[in-house]
């Protein structure tokens, strides 16, 4: 059974679903080079020129469904398959991004937490009433996907509050609603990200700059565990714009400096803290009432790695934890194709995907010849030097964290990596960077609770006393560090190699493209990046090549 499935939002993407295996994944902005592209044709072209083979079913996913834009889709999907296109956007964008986490967990049963911006749409009248921001779900193969609760934020004033409220409960029966703000749990964390003039989808800025900040007393933004609407206002009248903290308009900044940093900081770290409060106690709340610890997250919070390991400490070791890496909505397809699978097929077999190198990638001859031969000896020598290296190896990542087919690798034993690096990929200061390590070392440098891998790089950890002295490069300001860890494949063979001649078991390794650009996706555009940034090389893996920049 092969089931295709897009979602036109940003962050689009493509999937195809055979038999409950990822076939084919594909995010639009790898190929049209825009970051975030929201209109997948570029994606669906691909897979449709290269797999003829018969599609049972296509999906069309999107948060907020609008007849003219499926009309589009329809006659595409007609036109290139000879197929109807399905709608799957009815309140199903949440239980998508449940979806993947849970059929990608490996969990026969788990509760699924799903912390988003922006869920589905809830309509009165065709006029949007609300919005989906947080879902929990009780996951259990083959698709019984039990509902808990639901938190939308409401799209009108509190005097329509108890309508929108009345009509929710009447199409979510038994279930536990919520509707007591004009916010979210992430659009809370969203007023810090406005105020250092940043868009809504970089809450990650935010969250760097969180380490920097001192702790602010007696200001509550949550009531009762739901947003407190008396400190927050919309950038316009439209609730679908930024969120602020009421009257913070004029401290808006377009730039975080090292003059002006502390304040911008200590409402990072204000965000940071009182949101993950909140999704721990909603942890703790459904785990003591259902009995499972068996925890998937997912939806665009997911990605907070500062607050996945928030809940791993503040938990029990009992606790088994799933952060999804593909939670952002490119995620999506993936997961209405996994869950429309079960459905259909009832099947109760546990596939999950062998690694995150999923994306579609057709690989290419170098359209140059100056390349030179580079074994993995000579590539860890040049690391030790100071050398910036590039890896390109095979298929891309499918999520947003470089894992060692699109990274940037450096020596994080140099004091001055953080400077260096920076100017590398143009981005803020204030921001940290990530490292990987031999998985087996992992408990040697940092404290683990329990945890044994970090493949995805979902989780920060806090560091052990004489981590930092050995790699300063990677180690933020509040003594932590985002780690991946490897035990197979070419990054391990180098990061082996590197160990043997250093005795140190990290690299810094961050994503191969440059601040505002999508993840490298070809040959062609990695040596067009090392042309223009001070990249010192990129190494072809599979060519067994190296280019330096000149």
């Amino acid at each position: 059974m092969r089931i295709l499935s897009f979602i036109d939002t940003h962050d689009s993407s493509v999937c195809c679903v055979n038999n409950g295996e990822i076939e084919f994944f594909c995010k639009e902005e790898r190929l049209s080079r825009k970051k975030r592209d929201s209109f997948p044709f570029k994606s669906l072209e691909t897979f449709f020129n290269k797999n003829k083979d018969e599609v049972d079913l296509i999906l069309y996913n999107t948060p907020t469904y609008n007849p003219y834009s499926f009309a589009i889709y329809e006659n595409f999907i007609q036109k290139c398959f000879n197929k109807k296109l399905i709608n799957f956007s009815s309140l199903s964008h949440h239980l998508s991004h449940a979806s993947i986490s849970f059929y990608n967990s490996g969990f026969s049963e788990a509760l699924v937490f799903v912390i988003d911006r922006n869920g589905s749409v809830f309509f009165i009248n065709n006029k949007t009433a609300a919005r989906e921001s947080e879902s929990v779900y009780l996951f259990k193969y083959p698709a019984k996907a039990q509902t808990l609760q639901k938190n939308f934020w409401a799209n009108s004033n509190y005097e329509n509050f108890n309508l929108i409220r009345e009509n929710i409960q009447k199409y979510f029966k038994n279930i536990n609603i919520n509707l007591s703000s004009s916010y979210g749990i992430v659009k809370v964390y969203e007023a810090a990200t406005t105020l250092i003039g940043q868009p809504q989808l970089e809450n990650g800025k935010t969250m760097g700059l969180s380490s920097y900040g001192n702790e602010i007393v007696n200001e509550e933004l949550f009531l009762n565990s739901f947003p407190n609407d008396e400190k927050f206002s919309h950038l316009g009248e439209n609730y679908d714009e930024k969120v602020i903290f009421k009257d913070y308009e004029s401290l808006i900044v377009d730039k975080v400096t090292v003059e002006n940093f502390q304040f911008y900081a200590d409402k990072a770290k204000l965000v940071q803290q009182q949101t993950q409060d909140q999704i721990l106690n909603l942890i703790k709340f459904y785990s003591e009432k259902t009995g499972i610890k068996n925890i998937c997250l997912s939806g665009g919070y997911g990605l907070n790695v500062v607050a996945n390991n928030f809940y791993i400490k503040n938990l029990t070791k009992d606790y088994n934890f799933y952060f999804e890496p593909n939670c952002d909505d490119s995620g999506i397809p993936i997961g209405s194709a996994y869950y429309n699978y079960r459905v259909l097929s009832n099947s109760n077999e546990i596939i999950i995907p062998k690694n995150n190198f999923y994306h579609y990638y057709e690989n290419s001859n170098l359209s140059f010849n100056d390349g030179k031969f580079c074994d993995i000896n000579e590539l860890s020598d040049l690391l030790q030097s100071g050398k910036s290296i590039a890896i390109f190896d095979s298929s891309p990542e499918a999520g947003p964290r470089a894992l060692g087919h699109r990274s940037i690798l450096f020596d994080a034993r140099n004091p001055d990596t953080k400077l260096i690096v920076n100017k590398i990929k143009k981005r803020e200061w204030y921001r940290p960077f990530a490292g990987v390590i031999l998985e087996d070392k992992l408990d040697d440098f940092f404290i683990t609770n329990g945890v044994r891998s970090s493949p995805y790089m979902t989780i920060n950890f806090d560091c052990k006393t004489h981590t930092k002295k050995l790699v300063p490069g990677i180690i933020h300001v509040d003594n932590t560090c985002r780690i991946q860890t490897v035990n197979e494949g070419f990054l391990y063979n180098l990061l082996l190699k590197f160990y043997e001649k250093t005795n140190c078991p990290m690299l810094l390794n961050t994503s191969f493209n440059l601040a505002g650009e999508p993840l490298i996706q070809t040959k062609n555009e990695a040596l067009q990046t090392l042309k223009n940034s001070k990249l010192d090389a990129v190494y072809f893996v599979d060519d067994k090549k190296i280019f330096f920049n000149v």
